[in-house]
């Protein structure tokens, strides 16, 4: 049986509905998954006319298989081209968008769907439509009831876990707990080896001040939290810190480490984007579905302009594939 990975279109008057598309043009890949869209086919149909396009969509219901020549688009909003403005969210754009992801984690869920990778929303508009999320990943957590869920970003030259995500850096200090040290590293190990099939994981986790702390000069949270959450997770293997940050993330894109644990969003994905910019892949940890997502945002300086690059959700949907299929198939192997 055909199996089926959704692609959520993300905000409709972002840059969402246009990477779709050339996703689907230029992207070629020998995946056994079909790719399918959560979305609004006139607003895709509406992208393609705009940017010059030749696009043919089908309006997919779930388990029906459908030709390589068109675009699967499982209908979910019903938005009036005419009246959206690219770069302009509004509350009827917030709600559609959110449906698609709901629609995808309850689809994910039930097995109609065997991953969702999502293109990116803006979380004003998810605000402004009644929903209380401050981004993809907390919403993700909550739809599929799990508690503790990380995000990692993903390429091929570096992988980073967060232990905190989306909050206030004043706020980053008092959130540190060795629990969720401990916690982060062991969902970061249980992805190596489950999702990129790394059979003994090696993990660097930063510290958060910096050199480290140096000795306690310059903090003592590296004493306090991380360096003992190290400790505690020794026995799941090569796992190492807390290092500096300046150096460690030099350190794993150079085959020191497979992984990195920063201990905030900026302090992961500055080092990160420098190098995978275009092609990063977001990787929720701790679900129990696969998403993965873009690493980029709406960009609703471009959007319509026909200049955005579909390179990331291109990335995000064949690491969906792969991890779909290792945890399916159990695959491990050696370095």
């Amino acid at each position: 049986m055909k199996k089926f990975i959704g692609i959520t279109m993300g905000c409709p008057v972002g840059i969402g509905p246009e990477i779709i598309l050339k996703f689907f043009t230029f992207h070629s890949s020998e995946s056994p998954y079909q790719p399918v869209v959560l979305g609004d086919v006139n607003v895709l149909r509406r992208t393609a006319d705009q940017i010059g396009l030749q696009a043919s969509f089908e309006e997919w219901t779930p388990g029906s298989v459908s030709e390589s020549s068109v675009i699967p688009v499982y209908n979910l909003s019903d938005l009036s081209p005419d009246e959206l403005s690219w770069g302009h969210p509004t509350i009827a754009t917030g709600k559609a968008m959110a449906r698609y992801i709901e629609e995808g984690a309850r689809m994910a869920l039930d097995g109609e769907l065997e991953a969702i990778v999502t293109c990116p929303i803006t979380k004003s508009a998810l605000k402004a439509a009644g929903y209380s999320y401050p981004g993809h990943t907390e919403m993700l957590g909550n739809l599929t009831k799990t508690s503790d869920f990380g995000m990692m970003m993903a390429g091929n030259k570096l992988k980073t876990v967060l232990v905190t995500i989306h909050e206030p850096l004043s706020k980053v200090p008092g959130l540190l707990t060795r629990q969720k040290i401990v916690d982060t590293i062991t969902m970061t190990v249980n992805s190596l080896v489950r999702d990129f099939g790394i059979q003994k994981p090696r993990v660097a986790v930063a510290g958060l001040n910096p050199h480290g702390g140096e000795d306690g000069m310059f903090g003592e949270e590296e004493f306090e939290i991380i360096g003992p959450g190290v400790v505690q997770c020794s026995d799941l293997g090569e796992i190492v810190g807390p290092l500096p940050p300046d150096t460690v993330f030099f350190k794993a894109v150079n085959g020191g480490y497979d992984a990195v644990v920063a201990m905030y969003h900026d302090q992961g994905l500055i080092p990160f984007k420098l190098i995978h910019f275009k092609d990063g892949v977001n990787v929720t940890l701790g679900l129990p579905i696969v998403r993965t997502s873009v690493d980029h945002g709406t960009a609703y300086d471009i959007a319509g302009k026909g200049v955005a690059d579909y390179a990331s959700l291109a990335a995000a949907w064949d690491l969906a594939g792969v991890i779909a299929f290792n945890r399916m198939n159990g695959k491990c192997n050696e370095r």
